[in-house]
């Protein structure tokens, strides 16, 4: 049995809220792509600038990145640990797609997955929850995008039962505020 950590209680408590925002499961897919694009959009350019650090050539994405990852790993270790293995497979998309054009191409790619994430996610939104993105009244709802997003794929995957009644879709019958 799992006991509630501070982070985990907190963590519990601001999904709660969050999902409120998600409902949709066409939504939840549209924060899918939308999320992995943004991410490896953002980090690509980032990717090119290498630094020292303890002996080895790190990039500035990676070292930007750090405290985001430690952050979801305290929020939930398991979520965090997902979240740290996609970050580390879509670093290295990131990092080969930079090494193979030149910067001309690197940045319309970087635009292109930007622009087409964040069109993902508002189109989301817009019309499968019919309401604005719920980061513009939340800001911290940015850091817990990737969460949510791996909370359902643990869910589909049959773990973290402790999550699925919060993140579960409201009934087709629902008297629903949308």
């Amino acid at each position: 049995m799992l006991h509630e950590t501070e982070m985990g209680g907190y963590f519990q408590r601001q999904l709660a809220v969050y999902v409120e925002y998600h409902r949709d499961p066409r939504n939840t897919a549209m924060h899918v792509v939308g999320i992995l694009l943004l991410f490896t959009g953002a980090v690509m350019p980032l990717t090119l600038v290498r630094l020292p650090l303890f002996g080895f050539d790190v990039s500035l994405a990676v070292i930007l990145a750090l405290p985001v990852l430690m952050y979801w790993l305290l929020l939930d270790v398991a979520l965090g640990i997902g979240i740290l293995a996609v970050s580390i497979a879509l670093f290295s998309v990131a990092t080969t797609v930079a090494a193979q054009v030149g910067t001309a191409t690197m940045w319309a790619i970087f635009a292109a997955l930007v622009v087409l994430g964040l069109a993902a996610q508002a189109i989301g939104h817009k019309v499968f929850e019919g309401r604005e993105a719920s980061l513009f009244t939340f800001p911290s709802h940015l850091l817990l995008g990737p969460m949510f997003v791996m909370a359902k794929l643990f869910i589909a995957l049959g773990f973290r039962r402790d999550l699925a009644a919060i993140l579960a879709p409201l009934p087709t019958n629902s008297l629903s505020t949308r």
